[in-house]
C-alpha cells in the first residue's frame, strides 16, 4: 500500500485541527487517499488502534497510594512522578498538564477516531469488495469509534446524569476526517447518543464469530453497550446486553494454578507447564482486546495499593482462602524483581506485569449483569454471577449470600472494585457514577509526606481538563472550572 495521506494527519492531535482552515486548503502532493478495500483493512489493523486506554487516570482514585520521596522502589519515588501524575494524586485544581505536554489519552483517542472516521465515511465507496465485506469493516470502525468516545466522555466530562446531560459539557464530537471542518464541544447527552448510535448501527453488520480478539464481533458490541447502559443508569438494558454478550462467550479462567517467580514480565506463571499468565489478547476471557496507550500503558511498580483498596481485598475473604488477584498482582511488603529483595513493610506494591485486556471481557460482563440484577431483578442471580467469578479467582472460596437486593448490590460493587482495580479508567468512572448515589458517595483520601489530600464526592476535579496544547489552538472552547 502506498503511503496514505490520512496516516500523516492521524499523527496530529485535535489541538492542531481548527487552525488548519488557514493553511491546509490544498491537498499535499506525494500522498494518496485510500481507494482499495485492502487499504481500509490495513488502517483498521494498525497497532495504534489497539493502544487505546491510558493508565494514568488511576492516580486520582482511591486505588492508589503514592510512593515516598526516596522510595526503596525507585519507580515509585514521588518526586520522579510526572507533574501531571502528582497533580492528579494531590487533587490539584486547574490544569493537570504543563504547556507543552501531550496528554497520553486525549491525543491517541482522537488519532484513533480520525482513522475510524476515514473508514466509516469512505469504505462503502470502494469497488473491489462485496457489500457485506464493506459493511462489516465499517461496523467494526463504528465499534472502535464508540469505544474511544466512551473513554473520552468518562474522563473529560461530568458523569452522565439525565437531569443535566443535555447541558453538561462533553467532548468535541468529530465525525469527519475533513480536518478543515470546525469542531465543537458537544454535550454529554450528545456524545452518549452518538456512542449508542454507532453501536446499534454496527450490530446487524458485525460477524457472530471473529478470527481473533483484535476484531470486534456482535458480542463485543453488546458488551460495550452493556457498559454504556450501566454508566447511563439504564440497568435493565445493561443486563439485557450483558446477557447477549455472555451468551456468546461466558468463559472465565481459573487463577488457582498460577504462582510467582523472580522477575517482572512473566513473574506470574504456571509452574506445572512454565507458561506465563496470558496477556489479554491470548486470554479466553477476552471478547475484544484493547491495551494501554503508547505513553501510558501501565503504572506497574509506580504506586502502592491504597489502604482502602487493601481493606476491600481482605473483606469477606473466607478463612483459609487466597484471593489470587491480590497474591499474584500485588507485592505485599516485599518484591524480588532482580537479585536483591526490596522491602517495603506495611505497603503493597502494584506489580502485575501482565498486559490486561482493557476492552470488553467476560469478567466485566459478569459484574455488569450482577449489578443490574441486584438493582432491578434477582438478588440470587446477582450472587450466583459474582460467586462464579469469585470461584475463578479465589482458592478455597466460599459462596457469598445476600439477605436482600441492597446487600447484594454492596457485595457486587465490592467485587467490582477487586476485579477492576487499577485497570484504565474503570475506577474513575465508577467513582463518578456511584458518587451520584448517597449510599455509595465517598471522599477519596491520599497521603504523602505528612500531608493529607481529599477529594469529596462530585467534586469538579473529577473532570480532567482539556490539555493546554489543545486550548492554545482553541482558546474559545468551553471548559469546566476545576
Amino acid at each position: 500500500m502506498k503511503k496514505i495521506f490520512i496516516l500523516l494527519l492521524a499523527g496530529a492531535s485535535l489541538a492542531t485541527l481548527p487552525a488548519c482552515n488557514k493553511y491546509l486548503d490544498i491537498k499535499p502532493k506525494g500522498y494518496t487517499i485510500p481507494e482499495y478495500f485492502d487499504d481500509y483493512q490495513k488502517l483498521m489493523n494498525h497497532i495504534n488502534l489497539v493502544a487505546a486506554v491510558g493508565a494514568y487516570p488511576a492516580y486520582i482514585t482511591d486505588d492508589v497510594e503514592g510512593g515516598e520521596d526516596n522510595d526503596v522502589n525507585q519507580s515509585a519515588s514521588y518526586p520522579f512522578y510526572a507533574v501531571y501524575k502528582r497533580n492528579l494524586y494531590s487533587f490539584a485544581p486547574g490544569q493537570i498538564f504543563e504547556q507543552n505536554d501531550n496528554d497520553p489519552q486525549w491525543n491517541p483517542s482522537y488519532d484513533n477516531i480520525f482513522v475510524c472516521n476515514t473508514v466509516i465515511n469512505n469504505v462503502m465507496k470502494v469497488k473491489d469488495a462485496s457489500e457485506q465485506e464493506k459493511k462489516r469493516l465499517r461496523a467494526q470502525a463504528q465499534v472502535s469509534r464508540a469505544f474511544e468516545y466512551l473513554t473520552l466522555v468518562n474522563i473529560y466530562a461530568e458523569q452522565y446524569d439525565p437531569a443535566n446531560a443535555a447541558s453538561a459539557l462533553g467532548v468535541p464530537l468529530v465525525l469527519t476526517e475533513d480536518i478543515t471542518k470546525p469542531y465543537e464541544r458537544k454535550s454529554v447527552a450528545a456524545v452518549y447518543a452518538q456512542i449508542k448510535q454507532d453501536l446499534e448501527e454496527a450490530l446487524p453488520n458485525l460477524p457472530d464469530q471473529v478470527p481473533n480478539s483484535l476484531k470486534p464481533g456482535k458480542s463485543a458490541a453488546y458488551g460495550l453497550l452493556s457498559r454504556v447502559n450501566l454508566y447511563m443508569g439504564d440497568f435493565k438494558t445493561s443486563l439485557e446486553n450483558a446477557n447477549k454478550a455472555l451468551g456468546a462467550n461466558n468463559a472465565l479462567m481459573s487463577y488457582a494454578p498460577y504462582g510467582i517467580r523472580k522477575g517482572t514480565w512473566g513473574r506470574v506463571w504456571n509452574p506445572v507447564d512454565s507458561s506465563a499468565f496470558p496477556d489479554g489478547h491470548l486470554n479466553r476471557e477476552t471478547i475484544w482486546f484493547r491495551r494501554g496507550t503508547p505513553s501510558s500503558s501501565s503504572i506497574f511498580t509506580e504506586v502502592y495499593a491504597n489502604p482502602d483498596l487493601i481493606s476491600i481485598f481482605k473483606k469477606g475473604l473466607p478463612a483459609g482462602a487466597v484471593d489470587k488477584r491480590f497474591s499474584l498482582f500485588y507485592c505485599d511488603g516485599e518484591a524480588l524483581f532482580g537479585p536483591n529483595k526490596i522491602l517495603f513493610p506495611g505497603r503493597v506494591l502494584w506489580a502485575a506485569y501482565v498486559e490486561f485486556n482493557l476492552g470488553v471481557g467476560t469478567p466485566e460482563l459478569y459484574l455488569n449483569a450482577a449489578e443490574a440484577e441486584a438493582r432491578t431483578g434477582s438478588k440470587d442471580r446477582a450472587m450466583q454471577l459474582i460467586n462464579t467469578l469469585r470461584d475463578s479467582r479465589i482458592v478455597n472460596n466460599q459462596p457469598l449470600a445476600a439477605a436482600n437486593n441492597e446487600e447484594a448490590l454492596r457485595l457486587v460493587l465490592e467485587e467490582r472494585r477487586r476485579e477492576l482495580a487499577l485497570m484504565g479508567y474503570n475506577r474513575l468512572a465508577d467513582l463518578k457514577r456511584l458518587n451520584k448515589d448517597a449510599r455509595f458517595a465517598k471522599t477519596v483520601v491520599h497521603k504523602h509526606n505528612g500531608q493529607t489530600y481529599t477529594l469529596p464526592a462530585n467534586d469538579k476535579r473529577y473532570v480532567f481538563p482539556i490539555p493546554p496544547k489543545v486550548l492554545a489552538m482553541n482558546p474559545d472552547i468551553p471548559q469546566y472550572e476545576r
